[in-house]
C-alpha cells in the first residue's frame, strides 16, 4: 500500500496523529441502505429476493454463522482462542477481536445499489487475510458511517470509512494516546473525535479533538472511564465509577451518580432516544456485584434515574428496541422492558430459565442483541439460540447449536448508511 503521512495542524495534549491515505474510491452511492464498497459477488454468491441478516457468535475454539430467520446453521468457522465480535459497520462484515488484532470477518451477506434499486447477494461465510493489527484488540465502535479501532496495548486508534472496512486500501486516520489504557473512541459527522484519556493504572476522563487534531474540550473528571452509547442528536455517553459524562454540541457535562461509588460501566444507546440504558454497581468493594438496578440517563437535562428490577443482569443484557424500548435481560429468565421516558418497567416477558452469572467475565452467559423487532438471544445453559418477538415476547423461533454459545452480533447485509450507529451495545466489561 502505497500511503504518504500528513501531521495534524495541532495536536491535543501530546497526542499524535497521522492521517495516512491511499487510493480508494467510493460513489455517493455508499450512502444508500445497501450499498457498500465491497467486491462484486463471487463465484459462490447466489442472488437473493430480500436482504437475509446472518448472527455471527463465538464458541470456545471458533465461530458460527447463521441465518437469522431460520436459525440454520450457514457456515463454522474454527479459530483458536478467546474470540470477541463487533459489527465492523458495513452491515456485511464483522471485526474479530483475536490474537494479533481485528480480523475481519465475511459474513456473506450484502447489498449492491443499482440505480432506483437494490440488489441482495449472500455467500459462504470467510476469515479474511485481512487483520488490522492490535496489541490488545478493545472496543469497535460505529457512527456516520465510520468505524474506530482502540488498541488497548498501545492506545492507537484507527479510523476507516465504514463502507471500506474489508478494503486493505482503505483509507485510515490513525493517533495515538499520551499513555496507553483500555479505552475507546468515536468519531462524530464532522470528523471530530471523542477519545478517552488514562494509563495503565488508571482512567480519568475524555477529550473532544477537532477534525485538524485540536484539543476543544477535556473532563478529567471520570473515574475508571468504560464503554460508550450514542443517543438522538448525536450525543456520545461515556461511563464513570461515579456517573457518566455527556458530550454534546461540542460540550461536556458530568453526570453525578447517588452513590459515592455508582459505576456506569456499559450502556445501550438509540438515536431514537435521548435517553441512554446503563448498568449500574455501587459496591467498590464486591468482588462480582451482581446489580439490580440500572440507570437511565437522560441526556437532554444530564438527569440520572434509577431503575429497580426484580432480579439481577450482566455486562451482556442491555440492549434496546427499534423504538427505543430500554430492554435488560434478567437472571430471573426474563426479558424486561423500561420505557425510557418514564423510567417504569412496561413489562417482564419470559424466556429463559432462570440462570447466575458465572464468576470470570470470559465464560458464556446469555446475550442478547436486537434486530428489526427481534431479540436475538443466547442460552448458553442448554446450548440454544432463540428469536423473540420484543413487543408480544412470543419465541417466535429457536434452534439447539452443536456449541456452547459465548458473544453474539448481527450481520444486518444493509449496507454502511449515513447515520449508521453502532449496535447495541458490543463493548462490555473487562473489570467485574
Amino acid at each position: 500500500m502505497n500511503t504518504r503521512t500528513r501531521p495534524f495542524a495541532a495536536l491535543g495534549a501530546g497526542l499524535t496523529a497521522a492521517l495516512l491515505l491511499a487510493a480508494c474510491g467510493q460513489s455517493d452511492d455508499t450512502t444508500t441502505a445497501a450499498a457498500t464498497t465491497t467486491p462484486e459477488p463471487t463465484a459462490t454468491a447466489q442472488e437473493s429476493a430480500s436482504l437475509k441478516p446472518r448472527l455471527v457468535l463465538t464458541y470456545d475454539g471458533g465461530i458460527q454463522v447463521l441465518d437469522a430467520t431460520t436459525l440454520d446453521l450457514v457456515a463454522d468457522l474454527e479459530l483458536d482462542g478467546f474470540n470477541r465480535v463487533n459489527p465492523a459497520g458495513d452491515g456485511r462484515h464483522v471485526l474479530v477481536s483475536t490474537a494479533g488484532g481485528f480480523q475481519v470477518l465475511d459474513a456473506g451477506t450484502w447489498g449492491q445499489a443499482h440505480g432506483d434499486h437494490s440488489h441482495f447477494f449472500t455467500a459462504d461465510p470467510t476469515l479474511t487475510d485481512l487483520t488490522y493489527s492490535a496489541e490488545t484488540p478493545g472496543h469497535v465502535v460505529v457512527h456516520e458511517g465510520r468505524t474506530a479501532l482502540f488498541d488497548d496495548g498501545t492506545g492507537q486508534v484507527t479510523v476507516v470509512d465504514s463502507a471500506a472496512i474489508a478494503d486493505p486500501d482503505a483509507e485510515r486516520r490513525e493517533f495515538t494516546t499520551p499513555e496507553a489504557h483500555h479505552g475507546v473512541a468515536v468519531e462524530l459527522h464532522d470528523g471530530s473525535v471523542v477519545v478517552s484519556e488514562g494509563d495503565e493504572d488508571a482512567r480519568t476522563g475524555i477529550r473532544l479533538l477537532a477534525a485538524d487534531g485540536i484539543e476543544t474540550a477535556v473532563n478529567d473528571q471520570c473515574p475508571g472511564v468504560h464503554g460508550e452509547a450514542m443517543a438522538a442528536e448525536e450525543t456520545v455517553v461515556i461511563g464513570c465509577e461515579d456517573g457518566a459524562l455527556v458530550v454534546a454540541d461540542g460540550q461536556i457535562t458530568k453526570v453525578t451518580s447517588p452513590d459515592a461509588y455508582g459505576r456506569i460501566g456499559n450502556q445501550a444507546g438509540s438515536e431514537e432516544s435521548p435517553v441512554v440504558l446503563g448498568d449500574y454497581k455501587s459496591d467498590p468493594d464486591a468482588e462480582l456485584e451482581r446489580p439490580t438496578r440500572v440507570s437511565l440517563i437522560d441526556t437532554r437535562t444530564a438527569a440520572l434515574t434509577l431503575v429497580d428490577l426484580p432480579s439481577s443482569y450482566t455486562f451482556r443484557s442491555l440492549a434496546r428496541g427499534d423504538d427505543g424500548e430500554a430492554l435488560v435481560l434478567g437472571t430471573d429468565g426474563n426479558l424486561h422492558v423500561i420505557d425510557p421516558e418514564t423510567g417504569t418497567l412496561v413489562r417482564s416477558m419470559p424466556v429463559l430459565d432462570a440462570w447466575e452469572e458465572p464468576e470470570n467475565w470470559q465464560e458464556p452467559r446469555p446475550a442478547i442483541r436486537v434486530h428489526e423487532g427481534t431479540a436475538y438471544i443466547t442460552d448458553p445453559a442448554n446450548d440454544r439460540l432463540l428469536a423473540v418477538d420484543v413487543l408480544t415476547g412470543e419465541v417466535w423461533n429457536t434452534t439447539d447449536l452443536s456449541v456452547t454459545p459465548n458473544e453474539l452480533t448481527v450481520a444486518t447485509g444493509e449496507g454502511a448508511a449515513h447515520g449508521a450507529d453502532h449496535e447495541d451495545h458490543d463493548h462490555e466489561d473487562h473489570e467485574h
